[in-house]
């Protein structure tokens, strides 16, 4: 043939030759390798046990408006799904790798180290102390967060309305009145008498009402459980 067939593993390599120094590239490569696991390194550390601050300086001008919220935005989003809103060393469950490329490229883009991280998630994925679908953001200031990375399954559908009667006494005040009317016309007629009354009804509405009562009490001072309002950004298991 008159023109020679194209090598593709030479012309990659010519490429690699512009770029690196063919003398010493496998240590070229293995130094970006390193600095990159240091990187890595120091972006788990701050997770898991670095200091709270109040602003990373970021470059407003490179950062998504969408990304942008207010701590009222997230208090609310907490207390109606009944979620928490800590800092990110007491997260237990796994950050993904997804979440470290983008604090790495937020850091090279605004030419900082990033610090403060705090999450939004459920209870059960904390490390609480006595006494899934997380969001990572850092602090900005004057307390707006920037939404980093969001990883896991979405929540169930209707846990905004399962929550909604945890989120104050009154709204368990409901829950019961809700359960006890159930309770109440779930007994079998003529179980207590041959005729049925409205005073037997409000009476075994009652009786239901003080049991449903107490059994919520009970389990509430036992587990150490207390409404949305108390706990969204308590690190406490039984604030």
């Amino acid at each position: 043939m008159i023109f020679p067939k194209t090598n593709i593993e030479q012309k990659l390599a010519n490429v690699r030759a512009k770029q690196l120094d063919e003398t010493n590239w496998r240590s070229q490569v293995e130094a970006i390798f390193t600095r990159e696991n240091q990187k890595d390194s120091r972006i788990l550390d701050t997770l898991e046990n670095g200091t709270p601050i109040e602003k990373n300086d970021f470059i407003f001008d490179y950062l998504d408006s969408n990304n942008i919220y207010h701590i009222d935005q997230i208090k609310k989003i907490c207390i109606d799904y009944r979620l928490r809103f800590l800092a990110s060393k007491y997260f237990k469950g796994k950050l993904p790798q997804e979440a470290l490329s983008k604090i790495k490229d937020l850091e090279k883009t605004h030419n900082l180290e990033l610090k403060g991280f705090k999450i939004i998630a459920p209870s059960k994925l904390f490390k609480l102390e006595n006494a899934d679908d997380p969001l990572l953001f850092a602090p900005m200031g004057n307390d707006y967060y920037y939404l980093i990375h969001k990883w896991g399954e979405d929540l169930h559908p209707f846990r905004k309305l399962m929550m909604w009667f945890f989120k104050s006494f009154e709204n368990l005040i409901v829950l019961t009145f809700l359960v006890s009317v159930l309770l109440t016309f779930m007994i079998p007629q003529g179980l207590f008498s041959k005729e049925n009354t409205s005073s037997e009804y409000v009476m075994i509405f009652f009786f239901m009402f003080k049991s449903v009562a107490a059994v919520v009490l009970f389990y509430g001072f036992a587990l150490g459980k207390n409404f949305n309002t108390a706990i969204w950004n308590s690190k406490y298991f039984n604030a």
